[in-house]
Parts: structure tokens; C-alpha cells; sequence
């Protein structure tokens, strides 16, 4: 069976941790479906580069699509990306029913601090964000990991480390040797 995806886009996020995952997962052959949050479907990121998203979260709770249907939800970073995910409650909603549901949950950067620890998602749990955001949490044990897997958490530290974070969300999903395998067909490890 086909594992999928699902990558939430918000005004303002860091397009390198939205782009590498997507790219990288879908190598791996897994579905991944982008959805903006939001009415429509451009969504432009921190370094104003515009991407198109497959859907929103909007046309997917429409269609009775539910996060029963994802087995990841991958939240990128960017500071304006990541506030505008917080401010969502249709985002905090899906998050919080996926990580209840032990679906896998990876967020990067500026996410696991703006968009998952005030969703109470890292407490007790090992995770990494971007340096300098992990103070005042209160929440979790922080790493300086550049990728941290905590059971069904992963978090990453920012867009230098978007390629580790992508292999270790398919290496979660698929099997380490899937996500060695992209790893080294990208030269991400040669």
C-alpha cells in the first residue's frame, strides 16, 4: 500500500523545507499532496517564490478527506509560514488528531516551536528546532540534532538541514535503506 503525505503551506514559508520533502518523498515513491491553508491554491513563500498547492485544507475536509487517510503531515518552517500555521485551528486540529492517532508528525525550523509546542506536541519528547527557539518552551528535551526522531515526532533544525529531514521522514515511512537510497541518488551522501 502507498503511503501518503500531506505538506501544509502557509503564507510565509521557508521554501527549501517545503520543496525537499515534497521532491525527495515523492522519489521515494510516496503520494504527497501539498495543501495550502488558506482559500487559494498560490502560496507564496518567505523568499517570495510562489508555489501551487494540489489543494487546500478547506477542498480536502470537503471531500470527507480525513487525517485518517495521511500517514505523515509535514509542517515546513519560515517565520511567517509558521505563525500563519499556529493561527490556523483547522492546522492545529489535523496536527493534534494525526499525533493522537500515532500518525507521523515532522516539522522543521521555526514549526516545532511556533506550531507544535503550543498544540502541547512536544512534551516529553526529544526534539530540534531553529537555534534560539527552544528557550521559554517548557516542553520536551531539546536537541542540537541537525534531525531528531522521537517515536511518531521528527523535527529538524532549518532549510540547511531540509535534505536530512526529508531521508528521515522516508526512512521512518519506508525502511532506513529507502531513505539511504534517495539519499545517495540525490548526493546527499555520496
Amino acid at each position: 500500500m502507498t503511503k501518503k503525505a500531506l505538506v501544509l503551506l502557509a503564507e510565509g514559508f521557508e521554501e527549501v523545507e517545503a520543496v525537499s520533502p515534497i521532491d525527495y518523498l515523492r522519489r521515494a515513491g510516496i503520494e504527497v499532496k501539498a495543501a495550502a491553508v488558506g482559500e487559494t491554491l498560490m502560496v507564496t513563500g518567505a523568499r517570495q517564490i510562489a508555489i501551487r498547492a494540489d489543494t487546500t485544507l478547506g477542498e480536502l475536509k470537503a471531500a470527507d478527506q480525513s487525517w485518517q487517510d495521511w500517514d505523515a503531515v509535514i509542517v515546513p518552517g519560515g517565520m511567517g509560514g509558521a505563525a500563519n500555521l499556529a493561527a490556523s485551528g483547522e492546522t492545529g486540529a489535523l496536527l493534534s488528531a494525526m499525533a493522537r492517532g500515532g500518525k507521523l508528525v515532522a516539522a522543521i525550523c521555526a514549526s516545532p516551536a511556533l506550531v507544535l509546542a503550543p498544540l502541547g506536541l512536544l512534551a516529553g519528547k526529544r526534539f530540534t528546532c531553529y537555534p534560539g527557539m527552544e528557550k521559554d518552551l517548557g516542553q520536551g528535551q531539546w536537541s542540537g540534532d541537525p534531525v531528531v526522531i522521537d517515536g511518531n515526532l521528527i523535527t529538524s533544525r532549518g532549510a540547511g538541514t531540509a535534505g536530512l529531514f526529508a531521508i528521515a521522514i522516508i526512512g521512518k515511512l519506508l525502511g532506513e535503506a529507502e531513505g539511504e537510497k534517495v539519499a545517495r541518488s540525490v548526493l546527499l551522501k555520496a
